[in-house]
């Protein structure tokens, strides 16, 4: 078999979404062009995931997507701002989504939208793999002004351009080169950004019903992919003091700012504690904290604990490192970060609160770490606490992409591509979400670049039809 070429095509869409106009330049028609205009969408059902280990390696393509054609989707994608929060903007971004889409695959998608939030799923018969992206990006509208969409040297720039709009194109390209999508689903979120809180359930019950799920989010250094991800939690300790005159009578005060600072030292101990310390034990106060000393609390002084969702998004990207496995995504880290107290600079602070950002290898990890944060204790004389939030994103361990990543070295191998690497990160997706749901999961099949999320974000535009040929031949060898 052999995967048909996409035309090189110039595609001009009139009029709003509800109401598309597609005409197509003349050229010669596709061959093979999927029957139906709207994506049907069957209810989703369980499934027990199989790992696709030695399927039959799908043949060579004969040629690779066209470049001009892939950097013209490009720049439409990054053209159209799509910060997370700016829910009118990600609507907009989701109808050029969505035409894109439309051309490439010859169906629109379901449109989903969530607590104002808009997202994008395409559904080919029943499904068996799942391609999962997403269209809002970190960078607020405007953001072009002073980063603004170029390509010169082989590089591509832009807001959004690695994470994760070149992954899109990458995505519909490689669906391009199949002569039949049934057995694909395709999801597209709006919200990823942000910790996925409206599409947290669309992607667990999307990936529940699917052998295979492949995360078009960017590669790590050197395109590899990424095989492991750390869990993300997220917490907020809340200290509850009593205000007073700083310099009439502080003594009348139960001094939130300094309680603040010993809850910053237990916080910044626990992941040293997390390998020594059995599940179920975690008790009493951590390292850094004052102890052997009665301590006087407020009434109700007890930590209350309010899970929240956190956000949880993709942040750092790194080789194996330190008491991960070898092929894991690191230690565990807890690490504080925003804090604040205080009203005035001559009362005593009433009130102090702080951030706390955990990564974590493995749930048994996640599951010791919220103990010893719930365990925290108060050590100030009249002070509570409060900790807030708590697991957001589980752990995606490197059992959930071994076969998925064998197969992918082989069909790289196959079609004459360079040897594939692969490497656990400190960052999450909702690659996350798919492995914890129990879908074998591979991720960073997107561009090859760097710079998620910073001033120098960029894609090596070379390695975009290189890329979308590897999904293909994935996609390909898993549906056989």
């Amino acid at each position: 078999m052999k995967f048909l070429t996409p035309l090189c095509r110039t595609v001009v869409v009139t009029a709003e979404p509800e109401d598309w106009h597609v005409s197509v330049e003349p050229h010669p028609p596709r061959p093979h062009r999927l029957p139906h205009a709207d994506a049907v969408v069957p209810p989703v059902t369980p499934a027990t995931p199989a790992t696709p280990m030695s399927p039959e390696i799908p043949e060579t393509p004969e040629t690779l997507p066209d470049l001009d054609a892939m950097l013209e989707d490009l720049r439409e994608l990054v053209l159209c701002e799509s910060f997370s929060a700016d829910h009118a903007a990600v609507a907009t971004s989701a109808g050029v989504v969505a035409r894109q889409g439309h051309d490439r695959l010859g169906a629109r998608p379901e449109t989903i939208v969530i607590d104002g939030v808009t997202h994008l799923r395409w559904t080919f018969g029943t499904p068996r793999v799942l391609l999962l992206g997403h269209h809002d990006t970190v960078w607020p509208v405007g953001t072009l002004r002073t980063h603004p969409w170029s390509v010169a040297g082989g590089i591509a720039r832009g807001p959004g351009v690695f994470d994760m709009k070149a992954g899109l194109v990458q995505m519909f390209h490689a669906l391009a080169l199949l002569p039949s999508l049934d057995g694909v689903c395709v999801l597209v979120t709006g919200d990823e950004e942000v910790g996925s809180p409206s599409s947290r359930a669309l992607v667990e019950e999307s990936a529940r019903a699917c052998a295979a799920t492949f995360v078009l989010e960017g590669s790590a250094d050197g395109g590899a992919l990424k095989i492991a991800r750390k869990g993300t939690s997220m917490y907020e300790v809340v200290v509850h003091g009593r205000g007073a005159h700083a310099g009439l009578d502080p003594e009348k005060g139960a001094n939130a700012g300094v309680e603040l600072a010993h809850q910053i030292l237990a916080v910044a101990g626990i992941a040293a504690r997390v390998d020594d310390t059995p599940p179920g034990t975690a008790t009493g106060p951590g390292p850094g904290t004052t102890t052997g000393q009665e301590t006087e609390t407020l009434e109700g002084s007890e930590p209350v604990v309010r899970p929240e969702t956190a956000v949880g998004s993709e942040t750092t990207v790194g080789p194996a490192i330190g008491r991960g496995a070898a092929d894991g995504p690191g230690p565990v880290t807890v690490t504080p970060t925003l804090l604040s107290g205080g009203t005035t600079t001559n009362t005593v602070p009433a009130l102090a609160r702080l951030a706390v950002d955990a990564r974590v290898p493995t749930l048994d990890a996640q599951r010791r770490v919220d103990e010893l944060m719930r365990a925290l204790r108060p050590h100030t004389p009249g002070t509570r606490l409060e900790v807030l939030g708590g697991p957001n994103r589980p752990p995606m361990e490197p059992a959930s992409s071994a076969g998925l990543f064998d197969l992918a070295r082989r069909v790289a191998a196959e079609a004459g591509l360079a040897p594939l690497s692969g490497v656990g990160v400190g960052g999450a997706s909702d690659g996350n979400f798919t492995a914890g749901a129990g879908c074998p999961t591979l991720d960073g099949l997107g561009a090859v670049g760097g710079g998620a999320h910073a001033d120098d974000e960029h894609v090596v535009v070379a390695e975009m039809p290189v890329r979308a040929a590897l999904l293909a031949g994935l996609v390909e060898a898993v549906l056989r």
